[in-house]
């Protein structure tokens, strides 16, 4: 069963950036992510982003139930994060590290460097019901999340 978490004024409470491990060597650098260690969840689905066009942006929703840690593991973009009080824009550029957002977070990414990759890591299957795709919409749920 999914978690519902409880949203508060503060962005902190739903998005934490998360720094994974990094085994140097001469051969060449490896990070690692595994569900219920590193993240708070079981993978259910992975995706990534890439050949973004300059000037392009992905992203503008939310969803009701999906966790998700994103992270650039090529270039570097911007992730802006809002949680319906609060905004907020990280600079995605490290492949050890990444953005773990809970529930009910809008975010948009934009300003993908040449040859970016970003990765997802979510916490359940493509359900087009969990997505949020109209901001004023996402602003009336996200607000009022916390009163019921």
């Amino acid at each position: 069963m999914q978690e519902k978490f409880k949203l508060s004024k503060s962005l902190d409470d739903a998005v934490e950036l998360v720094t994974l491990p990094k085994l140097t060597d001469p051969r060449g650098n490896l990070t690692f992510v595994e569900g219920k260690r590193h993240i708070p969840f079981d993978i259910e689905r992975v995706y990534y982003l890439y050949d973004v066009p300059s000037g392009e942006a992905r992203g503008g929703h939310a969803h009701h139930k999906l966790q998700q840690l994103i992270i650039a593991v090529a270039g570097s973009f911007d992730v802006l994060l809002d949680n319906g009080y609060e905004k907020r824009t990280i600079t995605c550029n490290r492949p050890f590290q990444g953005i773990l957002m809970k529930s009910l977070v809008w975010r948009e990414l934009n300003n993908f460097s040449s040859g970016s990759v970003c990765l997802v890591l979510a916490s359940m299957s493509y359900q087009e019901s969990d997505y949020i795709r109209d901001y004023n919409e996402f602003v009336s749920v996200a607000t009022n999340e916390g009163k019921r």
